[in-house]
């Protein structure tokens, strides 16, 4: 396991090739951003989801009536990855299907991770490329955790998402993982999502018919975090309650819908790269002081 450093005149940010996660978010006046991962609350800090978002009824892939185990969130997260190129602005990790992700994913494929600093920007670039003659399914996630509150003194409660547009769709909500046959109504009012624990109580808060595909993370006299993520349809927010993060969370995909054990292809959310093809996701965190 290795840690890259990126630098720009606004921030600085690590990488480590485990998962190649990202480990730390700075200002330049060396405020950090990113939750650390305690390990008595959650040790993670902004894990990559592959090949899956959420979780699968029974933990169980079928595939062309065969069945596989594969874990919440997938298992990109725990892979140790290669770095490919690395400069002081940008850093590209790399994973390819091995004997041991086919025991649990029966497909072909090479994942490329890139991070890039410009000036106050932090691009994220999953390359997904499929080498093989048929199709690769699979779908793809991101789940930074940001400090909450973003600042030392600044009041837990004086915090607010607010969306590039509105939000009136009912949200969903999960059970054992696994995504609730009822809607609920939406907590954003006026593009404005109020952070509060009790929101989190149920578990994560997922938009699965979003129009907004960008928000500010923010609150009065702290930085603002705005989060873009153009390619990306779904998106979850999420903390323990209680905690000193919320996540952010751009998919393509998401959780299997309580009543859905059906073949891997036709859960919602899964989506198929062709043979011998590519598909690119970005997503970009940006810092305003």
């Amino acid at each position: 396991m290795t840690d890259y450093t990126l630098r720009s005149a606004d921030l600085s940010v690590k990488i480590s090739t485990k998962g190649a996660e990202l480990q730390s978010l700075k200002m330049a006046d060396g405020l950090e951003l990113l939750w650390q991962a305690d390990p008595k609350v959650w040790a993670r800090h902004a894990p990559h989801l592959f090949p899956i978002v959420g979780r699968l009824k029974n933990d169980t892939l079928r595939h062309n009536g065969k069945t596989y185990n594969m874990t919440p969130h997938g298992f990109a997260r725990d892979l140790e990855f290669t770095c490919t190129q690395h400069s002081d602005q940008a850093c590209t990790m790399q994973i390819k299907d091995s004997t041991q992700t086919r025991e649990r994913y029966p497909f072909t494929f090479e994942l490329n991770i890139t991070h890039a600093l410009e000036g106050s920007t932090l691009i994220i670039t999953y390359a997904l490329r499929n080498p093989a003659i048929t199709e690769l399914l699979a779908s793809v996630g991101t789940h930074p955790a940001f400090n909450w509150p973003l600042k030392p003194g600044v009041e837990r409660g004086a915090h607010s998402m607010t969306f590039e547009r509105d939000e009136p769709a009912p949200i969903r909500r999960v059970a054992g993982g696994l995504i609730k046959a009822q809607n609920f109504p939406t907590p954003v009012k006026n593009r404005v999502l109020n952070l509060a624990d009790e929101l989190f109580v149920d578990d994560v808060v997922i938009f699965d018919q979003l129009n907004s595909r960008a928000l500010t993370y923010s609150a009065p006299g702290a930085p603002k975090i705005r989060v873009t993520f153009p390619d990306f349809p779904h998106l979850g927010i999420w903390t323990k309650p209680g905690a000193g993060f919320v996540c952010i969370e751009p998919w393509q995909g998401h959780a299997s819908p309580e009543d859905f054990d059906g073949e891997f292809r036709a859960k919602p959310g899964v989506i198929a790269t062709a043979p011998e093809s590519e598909r690119v996701w970005r997503y970009t965190i940006s810092v305003e002081k």
